[in-house]
Formats: structure tokens, sequence, C-alpha cells
């Protein structure tokens, strides 16, 4: 198979991002028939169909989708190729570090990692969005190329441990810990952190409260527990994320179940119980992907967060 040239991978990456040949074009100053004729050459050499062409545009196929991934990580690994050799044995990093966490995670764990990271190295500047762990989640933005390391939930396997409460339906966007995560990416636990039962300061019977919830309070590794539990009722309220649900307790609409990130916001309008040894459990790490874990930027990050988790 002929290699695919660094054009023919940003002319993918920018027929996804815009959803369309004439959009990818003006993104990159080209003609239409330009970037048709070079995502068929790609695909000429590729030897799959990599997007669908409809009157509404082009969207990627599977196959496409992989390919879009993989040019994205490999543009990357152009763009960083220089600050990469110009630190080597200089200890110094500089260049953008693309970062995506879920929202507590953003709030609470990454702000004195990257005060730390900035303050030892003023050459790299940080670009963090949040990312809500539904679907592919933060690890997902890895191993789409667009984030260098995610802050993510991962399953640890074993005794129900792992990210999210259970209650909700649906799949989060949680990834194995260990060597390797799906995609070939790679994945390390930063933290450890136990749920507790939150609800209105002073009730004399939290259990028998409503319970709150939110779409990303969710993991198959902890439903075992979430469901042999007969004292949580069914959520009466979904909220969109976990500040929204401390907030509604806090009011006196019900009870809920969160983990300690989540609970550092926590007012003296709501008091904490510990669930017990036998209560869930979430695992929080970074992901990276491999080619990304080997950079100066991403390893100095990670050395920072590891010290932040202490």
């Amino acid at each position: 198979m002929a290699d695919l040239s660094p054009q023919e991978l940003r002319v993918l990456a920018a027929v996804a991002d815009s959803g369309g040949f004439s959009a990818a074009g003006a993104l990159l100053g080209l003609s239409q028939s330009a970037v048709s004729h070079s995502v068929r050459g790609s695909e000429a050499k590729v030897g799959a169909v990599l997007f669908e062409r409809g009157r509404g545009g082009a969207s990627p196929t599977p196959a496409g989708e992989r390919a879009v991934a993989l040019a994205r990580r490999i543009l990357r690994m152009y763009e960083v190729l220089g600050a990469e050799a110009r630190g080597a044995g200089r200890d110094t990093v500089a260049g953008v570090l693309r970062i995506a966490a879920f929202r507590s995670a953003a709030l609470h764990l990454l702000p004195p990692a990257l005060e730390r990271l900035t303050a030892r190295h003023p050459g790299i500047r940080p670009e963090v969005r949040v990312v809500r762990e539904l679907g592919a989640g933060t690890a997902g933005e890895v191993a789409a190329g667009r984030a260098d390391l995610a802050i993510a939930t991962l399953n640890a396997g074993g005794g129900g441990a792992g990210g999210g409460a259970g209650g909700a339906t649906g799949a989060t966007g949680s990834v194995p810990a260990g060597a390797a995560a799906p995609g070939r990416l790679l994945t390390g636990v930063l933290r450890e952190e136990a749920y507790a039962l939150v609800h209105p300061a002073g009730h004399p019977d939290p259990r028998s409260l409503p319970l709150l919830d939110w779409d990303e309070n969710c993991g198959s590794y902890t439903r075992d527990w979430w469901r042999a539990q007969d004292w949580i009722p069914r959520a009466t309220v979904k909220a969109e994320d976990d500040g929204m649900v401390l907030t509604m307790v806090g009011r006196g609409l019900g009870m809920a179940i969160l983990p300690e990130l989540s609970l550092r916001e926590a007012t003296d309008a709501v008091d904490i119980t510990g669930l017990g040894p036998s209560g869930p459990v979430r695992h929080v790490g970074y992901v990276t992907a491999p080619e990304s874990a080997s950079t100066l930027a991403v390893r100095a990050l990670i050395r920072e967060l590891r010290s932040e988790a202490g």
C-alpha cells in the first residue's frame, strides 16, 4: 500500500471535521475538486471507502472513522516533532498540550497539576476541554486524535470497583485500567474514590428521600453493588451533571450517591455519610496514546498528576 502524505491526512481530517468536501476545501484553501481528488486517492491507497457522500455532505464510514483518528494522531506527531527535538537533553518542554477531562476532574484535579506544570515549564500552553463521560467519553478524544491526554474514569475490574455508581442507564466513557485500553491506548490509575451518600443537612432519615442522579453516574462494574441495595429507589430526577445534583440535594429535593471529587463542592446545606467498606468506588486516571506517552509534555503532566494524587 502506498503511504499517505501529510497533506492527504490533513484533507481526511478536514473533511471529517467540517462534514463536507467544500467546507474542507475552505478550511485548507483548496477547491472542492482538489479535496475530492485527494480523498479518492487516499481511498485507493487504503483500499477502503472512507466517506459516505450525500447531498448533506460527507460522513466517515467505520473505516473512515479509524483512518481519520489515526490521521489526526499522525499529524499531531508532526506538530510536536520540533518541540521534542529542541527539548531533548535540555529538560525544556514547550508547545500546546491538549487535555480532555470530565467536569469534576477539570475543576479539582487538573488545576493544581497544571499550575505546577506551567511553573516548571513556562513554554507549555495547556488547552483543556471538558467532555462528558458518556459514549466514548474523554478517552474517545484521545483515540480520535483530538487530545494528547485525558482524565477518565477507569474500570479497574474485580470487586465492583470503577467509575460511576451505576444507577443510570446507558454506557459511560469508562475504559479498562492497565496496560492498554480500547484502541491501544495507555492508561494509569491516579486515584481511587469512594462514593458517599449526600443528603440535606440534618435530615432525620435520608434514605427515605427520592434519589437524584445524573447521566454520567453509570458503570457496569458498580451496578452489582447498586442493584443489591434494596433501599435505593429508582431516580426520580436526573440532572445534566453532578454539580446540579449536589445543588438540588442542598435544596432538599432528595438524596444522591456521589464520588469524592464531586463532593468537593459540597456546602453546609448537605451532610455526607459514608457507605462503608463494601460501598462502590471508582478509579480516576489518565489515558493517552502510545505515541503521545513518550512526548516530553505528556510525561511532564503525568508526573504532576501523580504528584497531585499523592
